[in-house]
């Protein structure tokens, strides 16, 4: 029993409860711009056959001309030349002489029922 595959689909369809599922499409619902859930849910075919025709080839503009979110590089914060600013320094707490009171002791407490 094959399936027809849908524009650009590349991995069998899961199930509607599964939660990669429920997580992009969700995603896609409420941040359509969203490239990550776009890719997927076309990857997954869950969308339907014209919504994902659109999509398919929205997506494959977006990798023919290059343009997408992972393709731009981050700008670098530049550190001042002046000795102006200093580094804080953190506190360390010695916290090996504390005793939280958590240890188990042996059997205690397990399968033990009041009499």
């Amino acid at each position: 029993m094959t399936e027809e595959l849908k524009p650009g689909q590349k991995f069998p369809t899961p199930t509607p409860g599964m939660g990669d599922r429920v997580f992009y499409e969700t995603l896609l619902r409420q941040r359509p711009d969203s490239e990550m859930a776009q890719e997927w849910c076309i990857a997954y075919g869950v969308l339907e056959d014209e919504e994902a025709a659109k999509l398919f080839k929205t997506i494959a503009k977006r990798k023919k001309s290059g343009k997408s979110s992972g393709s731009t590089p981050t700008p670098v914060k530049k550190k001042s030349s002046a000795g102006g600013s200093k580094k804080k320094k953190t506190k360390i707490i010695d916290d090996v002489g504390y005793d939280a009171g958590m240890q188990s002791g042996g059997a205690e407490g397990i399968g033990v029922a009041a009499l």
